[in-house]
């Protein structure tokens, strides 16, 4: 579908848009922020790997109330990735939800993307109280999954939060999980719809890397149109295919 595809997909050309859920949050909100025309800003409200270099973008990081300045004094030609430091190795903390709108507000920015949740690398989870991390600014949030959690068991190796996912879904620890059990996860209150009303939401199905992978996760996306209505729409992708991760749209 090319370039701007998902950008248009998920409506994710302005506000401020939140990526909840697990299996490739910071790769689709790096593949925003990197193919959207205008000036953008990406940051996170939990902790975060380090943002990849990018030619685009310029980088802040310093403590939370002097974050709009420092900002502020970047190349206003420039994206700006922004977060706070944090002790953890290799990590950034998450900014307050004041200094993100105000950051977004002053700086100018078409749109600020946002990871605001963490998953610890797993390919499905289900939110703990006071998860997701969403600003009460955020306007539109993209939920994700991963279709490679379909035929596996459900364990801490593939999944965060297990006794939530058995709450949200049914399952139990080590049964094997299905399309429909992804599909109720974003289908559910409890699971990827959580925190999300009055906002735009689009889940996305990610690692959709072959042919049973694509109908395995079309089925998991009818369940989802099913069971929840204000989902219009799920997206298929392989954002490892950076030039073009879209595979499919699932519509009602």
């Amino acid at each position: 579908m090319g370039h701007g595809a998902l950008l248009d997909l998920l409506d994710a050309r302005s506000g401020i848009v939140c990526a909840v859920g697990a299996g490739g949050k910071k790769s689709l909100l790096n593949h925003l922020a990197t193919t959207h025309p205008a000036r953008v800003a990406l940051t996170s409200t939990v902790f975060m790997s380090y943002f990849p270099g990018h030619p685009r973008f310029a980088i802040a990081v310093d403590e939370d109330g002097r974050l709009p300045a420092a900002v502020a004094a970047l190349d206003p030609a420039l994206s700006v990735a922004y977060a706070c430091p944090s002790d953890k190795p290799g990590r950034w903390a998450g900014v307050g939800e004041a200094t993100l709108e105000r950051i977004h507000r002053e700086g100018g920015f078409a749109v600020t993307y946002v990871k605001a949740d963490g998953a610890r690398m797993r390919f499905v989870k289900a939110p703990a109280d006071g998860e997701p991390a969403l600003p009460a600014c955020c306007t539109n949030v993209v939920p994700v999954l991963s279709a490679l959690a379909i035929g596996e068991p459900l364990t801490a190796a593939v999944a965060h939060r297990i006794e939530r996912i058995e709450r949200v879904t049914g399952l139990h620890e080590n049964e094997r999980i299905t399309a429909r059990h992804l599909g109720q996860l974003l289908a559910s209150a409890d699971g990827s719809m959580k925190g999300t009303e009055g906002r735009r939401v689009v889940p996305v199905i990610n690692m959709v890397d072959d042919d049973l992978r694509e109908a395995q996760a079309r089925e998991a996306a009818e369940v989802a149109l099913a069971l929840c209505s204000r989902i219009d729409r799920v997206v298929l992708a392989r954002l490892a295919r950076t030039e073009d991760p879209v595979v499919a749209v699932v519509q009602r």
